[in-house]
């Protein structure tokens, strides 16, 4: 489970008030129930959400198989990154797993005010990198768990 640190809106809660209240400006409050697919793996990835409410499941399609779930996500998560970089598609789906609420950002108004503000896109795309840093991680030590000999997995 995640901690309180190494969630989104904890790095978030790191940004000087002015910078954060840039970003705010730009969401909305959106909810998803339970089973709603959220993004689907190879489409356009053209927005992002920070999970207030609710479980997200990622998903891999395996072809002739039903989807395998790769993480589950939380309360104060970043939902999507694929949207930071060209091709901008979805590398997995999304979909809830209980009723969620959200703030979602539209990814071209946060890009452009990452360009727009330099000062607010480093802090903020760093915020993001964190972010994918730690799930690579996460999956690097799911999949020794499940494919390395015994004991393989990274200390925690």
């Amino acid at each position: 489970m995640t901690t309180k640190l190494m969630t989104m809106t904890g790095r978030l809660a790191a940004l000087p008030d002015e910078h954060l209240g840039r970003l705010t400006a730009l969401a909305r409050e959106v909810e998803f129930p339970a089973g709603q697919l959220v993004f689907e793996e190879d489409r356009t990835a053209d927005r992002f959400w920070i999970i207030r409410d609710g479980d997200i499941a990622l998903e891999l399609r395996v072809p002739g198989r039903e989807a395998a779930t790769i993480e589950t996500l939380g309360q104060g998560s970043l939902l999507g990154w694929s949207w930071l970089f060209p091709p901008r598609r979805w590398h997995l789906s999304a979909k809830a797993l209980t009723d969620v609420r959200a703030f979602e950002f539209d990814a071209h108004a946060v890009r452009q005010l990452c360009r727009e503000q330099p000062e607010f896109g480093y802090v903020f795309v760093l915020a993001c990198a964190e972010v994918i840093g730690h799930r690579l991680e996460d999956a690097r030590t799911r999949l020794l768990d499940l494919y390395g000999p015994y004991g393989s997995g990274l200390p925690r």
